[in-house]
C-alpha cells in the first residue's frame, strides 16, 4: 500500500453562497510536523532570451515575463503548496495517490507547478494552460519532503481560482482531466474528485486508460473511478457542508473558521502531519477592488493569526517570515540532497513555537495571549472589509508595508 497523502485541503466558494460579490479561496496546508514554511513576495520581471528557471530539482525554459507572486512554501523547495499573483489568480496543491505510481525520478514537483503557473498565467485558465503544458514537457516526479532515507512521491491535484471562476486539475503523470467551477463551494482534498463532469482532458486520456484496460468505453468515463485505487475517492471534505451552512455568507472570516476547525479534520494535528501553513484570499468580482491574500506563515490555524497582503508596487518586503538562505550549500540542493537538516525557522516561526509551548504550559497565559492575537486579526480583517466597501480607488501608499506591519505587531506581543 502506498504511503497516504498528507491531508490538506483547499476550498473556494463562489457568489451566491460567498457574501458581497467575493470569491473566497482557502487552504490548509497539511505536511510533515517539523517542516518550516515561509511566505515569500518575488515581483514581476523580465528574463532574457534563452534563459533558464532553476525549480526544485531540474531546470526548465524561462518565460519573456513572470508576474509578481506572494507564495507560502515549505522554505527548502523552489515552489509553493498556495500562492497568489498580482492579477487575482490563486493556486493551491494537493497531493494524491492514484493507480499509476508517481515517479521517483526527479522533475517538477506538484509545488513547483503552483508557483509556474502564477507566475506565467494571468487568469485561471492560462495558469491551468501553462501548468499542463509543463506536464507534458517535463514530467512530474522526485521526493515530496526534506527526507534523506526514503523517497515520498505522489501525484498532484490543483484548485486554480481567480475573480472570474475556478478549474479543478487532477493529473496522473501527464495525463489530466479538468473541471470548471463558476458557482457553489468546492472542496478538494487529498483523493481525486473529478467525476463525469470534465470540461478539459489531455487528448489521448481516453485511449491511454483503454489501452491500460481501466475503462472499456462503453461505460460513462468517470476519471476518479478509472484512476483512484479502489473506493479512495468516495469520502472527502468535511468542511464544504460547514461553508454551505452559511447560505450565501460565505466571508474570509468563515473561510478562516472552517480552517480552523479540528474537529472536522480540516485542520490537521496528527502524529505525521500539521497543518504548517494556512491561506485566505478574497477575490471582488469587480476588478476595480483589490484582492486580498491573508497568510499565518506559523503552523496550525487555530494558533496562528491571518495576516494580509495587498499587492502593489515597491511592496515592503518581510524578512522575518522568511528562512535562512543556504545557497549552493544547502543540503536540499547537493547530491545526494538531505544529507542534513539546517534549521530553517525563521523569526516569526520561532516567536510562535514559543506562543504555543506557552499555550501548552499555562492555560491562562496563553489564552490571554490568544485573545490578544485573535483581536489584532480581527482588526486586520475589518481594515479590509473597510477597503473593500469604499467607493474611492484605494491608495497603493496606504498598503505598501500592510503585510511588514502585521507580522511586526504579532511579534511585538510574543515579545
Amino acid at each position: 500500500r502506498m504511503a497516504a497523502a498528507p491531508p490538506s485541503y483547499c476550498f473556494v466558494a463562489f457568489p451566491p453562497c460567498s457574501k458581497d460579490g467575493l470569491v473566497v479561496f482557502g487552504k490548509n496546508s497539511a505536511r510533515p510536523r517539523d517542516e518550516v514554511q515561509e511566505v515569500v513576495y518575488f515581483a514581476a520581471a523580465e528574463h532574457d532570451p534563452g534563459s533558464k528557471v532553476e525549480c526544485t530539482y531540474i531546470e526548465i525554459e524561462q518565460v519573456p515575463k513572470t508576474h509578481a507572486v506572494v507564495l507560502s512554501r515549505p522554505s527548502w523547495l523552489w515552489g509553493a503548496e498556495m500562492g497568489a499573483n498580482e492579477h487575482g489568480v490563486c493556486v493551491a496543491n494537493e497531493a494524491v495517490v492514484t493507480r499509476e505510481p508517481a515517479s521517483e525520478s526527479e522533475a517538477l514537483l506538484g509545488m513547483d507547478l503552483v508557483r509556474l503557473g502564477l507566475e506565467r498565467g494571468a487568469t485561471a485558465k492560462e495558469a491551468l494552460d501553462v501548468i499542463v503544458a509543463l506536464l507534458e514537457e517535463h514530467g512530474q516526479g522526485g521526493n515530496y519532503y526534506e527526507d534523506g532515507s526514503s523517497c515520498h512521491t505522489f501525484q498532484s491535484a490543483f484548485l486554480i481560482v481567480d475573480r472570474n471562476e475556478a478549474w479543478i486539475l487532477e493529473t496522473s503523470g501527464k495525463y489530466w482531466a479538468a473541471e470548471k467551477i463558476t458557482e457553489g463551494v468546492k472542496c478538494i482534498c487529498n483523493q481525486l474528485s473529478l467525476t463525469t463532469k470534465i470540461d478539459a482532458e489531455h487528448p489521448e486520456l481516453r485511449s491511454y486508460v483503454k489501452s491500460q484496460g481501466w475503462w472499456n468505453g462503453d461505460s460513462d468515463f468517470n476519471f476518479s473511478e478509472v484512476f483512484s485505487l479502489a473506493d479512495d475517492h468516495l469520502a472527502c471534505c468535511s468542511g464544504r457542508e460547514s461553508l454551505e451552512k452559511q447560505g450565501g455568507d460565505v466571508s474570509a472570516q468563515a473561510m478562516i473558521d472552517v480552517l480552523r476547525d479540528k474537529d472536522s479534520g480540516v485542520c490537521v494535528d496528527s502524529e505525521s502531519f500539521l497543518t504548517t501553513a494556512s491561506i485566505v484570499s478574497v477575490l471582488p468580482q469587480d476588478p476595480s477592488f483589490p484582492c486580498i491574500h491573508y497568510f499565518t506563515g506559523t503552523p496550525d490555524p487555530s494558533r496562528s493569526i491571518f495576516k494580509p497582503f495587498i499587492f502593489v508596487d515597491d511592496v515592503k518586503l518581510v524578512p522575518k517570515v522568511q528562512s535562512p538562505s543556504f545557497g549552493n550549500d544547502d543540503p536540499a540542493k547537493k547530491i545526494p540532497r538531505f544529507q542534513e537538516k539546517p534549521d530553517r525557522r525563521h523569526e516569526l516561526y520561532k516567536a510562535h513555537e514559543w506562543a504555543r509551548s506557552l499555550l501548552e504550559s499555562d492555560q491562562d497565559k496563553g489564552q490571554k495571549l490568544m485573545r490578544i492575537m485573535l483581536d489584532l486579526e480581527k482588526q486586520g480583517l475589518e481594515a479590509m472589509e473597510d477597503i473593500l466597501s469604499r467607493t474611492e480607488i484605494l491608495d497603493p501608499a496606504e498598503v505598501v508595508d500592510l503585510f511588514y506591519d502585521c507580522v511586526d505587531t504579532e511579534l511585538k506581543f510574543f515579545k
